[in-house]
């Protein structure tokens, strides 16, 4: 697979302020690449450097092939964008948004079929500042794919919607990648990077400071999987059961509940045949595993950020 876009050694400061900081990696084609990290971490920056919005002070940049700070009008047309602070007049219609972004490419998308695609053809007539969170999105996607491009920039997409249009909005960009176009996005839900990313980079004071895969990243943590119960009799001989299982690292009573850790995600089986064959009766038993997001607050702390 080749790269759809390389990065080596990419600094940008503002006055003493170094935003971003020697930043390399590459997003192979058809990728779905993540960028995450706390407030000021660098992530904005380091995308309007990538589409030729922002002058990088060093470094080298490939989007596509092409330098994007002194190829900018070639790259435009092979790359889309939905920006963080992207807005459409509300006064216009979604047909005649999507009709005037298809104007400036040579070879647009049909925008009649775009939305169609993407659920928005009974709302062609409907002025942008009457559709609801979901649409909105929905057209700033069609506005970022109209010019058919190859790679796809997507700036926190899902800000503000609900739990059900965010899903639609992930099965949006999982059929994108599917036509085979690279999408690179910034988001502040770890569960969205999770889900959708082929990849995740994180950065923290202008740096990288992971870049795996979502679940090679998880397991990287080293953190302990958890089974937790509810059993208002349980006895020591079970208790030190449990604590002879080799996939188990120690057992903890909480109040009223029992809680085994391991290490192994073949934990539960084990646990629960203990648990049947001395007759324990449990409740509310649940699984606890480590997420992207204790992977991300490790390594780039809890305090809050402005």
């Amino acid at each position: 697979m080749s790269d759809a876009l390389s990065v080596e050694g990419l600094r940008k400061s503002y006055g003493t302020t170094r935003a971003v900081d020697g930043v390399s990696f590459a997003v192979g084609e058809g990728e779905i690449f993540g960028i995450v990290g706390p407030n000021g971490a660098g992530k904005t920056t380091t995308i309007e450097c990538l589409e030729g919005l922002r002058t990088r002070d060093e470094g080298d940049v490939r989007v596509l092939g092409l330098d994007p700070q002194s190829e900018g009008g070639a790259l435009r047309e092979l790359m889309g964008a939905q920006l963080q602070q992207s807005a459409v007049p509300a006064r216009l219609r979604v047909g005649e948004a999507l009709a005037l972004f298809a104007s400036f490419y040579a070879h647009p998308l049909a925008p009649g079929a775009l939305l169609e695609e993407l659920g928005l053809a009974d709302r062609v007539r409907v002025a942008c500042g009457d559709l609801s969170g979901g649409q909105r999105q929905r057209l700033a996607i069609a506005l970022a794919l109209v010019g058919d491009p190859d790679l796809v920039f997507f700036d926190e997409l899902t800000s503000g919607l609900d739990p059900q249009a965010r899903h639609a909005t992930w099965a949006l960009v999982r059929s994108v990648r599917d036509r085979g176009r690279t999408i690179v996005l910034t988001t502040h839900f770890m569960e969205e990077a999770e889900r959708l990313c082929d990849r995740v980079m994180i950065m923290d004071h202008g740096r990288v400071v992971a870049l795996d895969t979502p679940a090679d990243l998880v397991r990287s943590l080293g953190a302990e999987r958890r089974v937790t119960f509810g059993s208002e009799r349980i006895g020591d001989d079970v208790l030190a059961d449990l604590r002879a299982l080799p996939s188990v690292a120690r057992v903890e009573r909480v109040d009223d509940r029992v809680v085994v850790h391991g290490e192994s995600d073949r934990s539960l089986t084990p646990i629960l045949g203990v648990l049947e064959g001395a007759g324990v009766v449990f409740h509310g038993l649940r699984t606890e595993q480590p997420t992207l997001e204790d992977v991300f607050l490790a390594l780039t702390g809890r305090e809050m950020r402005d």
